[in-house]
């Protein structure tokens, strides 16, 4: 059973529309909040929110958070930003300024209503990471004149802007910093491994393996992450982390695959294609701090998750597919 707060709180969700976003909304919608969800449907859609529409404490603004915004809230989740390299080097430009420029925003509404502001980081700070696991203390490795640079050094400087209002200004902050995650409603055509082999096996088209598979990564599902971010929300107000939220179990690309396989009943074979610039070689969340200081660590193995998720691409393919 979803927790209750003693009072009903009006929480703004930037990036509400998405993925992630559109999960969080439902969870706090059930714990009996005012939610108002801001996005301007770049990545996000009205169909991971169709079914909020009606709901008496639900309401959906269509705006760009790199244009300040005039709300009124007792709390904040910045999850405004494109995710998937597919998505975010479309626009580089805007991506950078979507992280930046948002970030500049969101603190300016969060400074001027003295209210909590949580920022949706990404492990993409740790880039191609020499440390592994990767804890919080660790730097990274990021290259920042890459073609992945615009997401991960857009997120690093939005860091920087969350703690240095926290220091200049007093501002009570959280940064969570999110590792791959993945379940119902992640986009069809986000491009990340876990969409990217579904969707593909689905299809009956090959798998697409870039480099020779072996390069790892951790798979959290989403209803876990948005508990983690939720707690983190929640914690006191000298916990601003940063804070690693994903799943440790670490597996290869080539696993993932058969796993997919699977799952799908699908007799697709694997295509090799070269590793992209900056793919990251490994990747894998140290949460001792979250488990330390948030009580919290996921619950849902990847089978199980996996399962969920290829019951929604296969149902939002058909559908594309009557809809053609």
């Amino acid at each position: 059973m979803p927790r209750v707060y003693d009072s009903r709180k009006r929480i703004v969700v930037t990036g509400g529309a998405g993925f992630i976003g559109s999960h969080l909304t439902d969870r706090l919608l059930a714990q009996g909040h005012e939610v108002i969800c801001v996005d301007n449907l770049f990545t996000g859609t009205k169909r991971n929110i169709d079914h909020l529409h009606a709901h008496p404490r639900f309401e959906f603004i269509r705006h760009d958070v790199t244009f300040p915004l005039y709300v009124e809230a007792d709390e904040i989740y910045n999850l405004a930003c494109p995710a998937s390299p597919v998505h975010y080097q479309h626009d580089p430009v805007q991506t950078l300024k979507t992280s930046v420029h948002g970030a500049i925003n969101v603190l300016g509404l969060a400074k001027r209503l003295r209210c909590k502001v949580l920022q949706a980081s990404t492990s993409e700070v740790y880039g191609d990471p020499i440390q592994h696991p990767q804890a919080e203390e660790y730097w990274g490795n990021v290259n920042p004149i890459g073609p992945r640079s615009c997401y991960d050094e857009g997120k690093r400087c939005a860091e920087t802007l969350f703690f240095d209002y926290h220091r200049q200004h007093g501002l009570e902050v959280k940064v969570a910093r999110i590792f791959n995650t993945y379940g119902p409603r992640v986009h069809h055509a986000d491009g990340r491994v876990v969409s990217n082999l579904i969707v593909q096996a689905l299809r009956g088209e090959p798998l697409t393996i870039y480099g020779d598979g072996s390069q790892t990564r951790s798979f959290c599902y989403v209803d876990d992450l948005v508990e983690g971010l939720i707690r983190l929300m929640e914690s006191e107000p000298d916990v601003t982390g940063p804070i690693n939220l994903g799943n440790p179990g670490e597996f290869t690309i080539l696993s993932l695959a058969e796993k997919v396989l699977a799952q799908t009943g699908s007799r697709s074979r694997l295509e090799r294609r070269p590793l992209p610039a900056d793919d990251p070689r490994q990747r894998k969340p140290d949460i001792a701090r979250a488990k330390a200081l948030l009580g919290w660590e996921p619950k849902v193995m990847l089978d199980d998750g996996l399962a969920l998720t290829v019951g929604s691409l296969r149902e939002r393919l058909t559908e594309m597919a009557l809809l053609a």
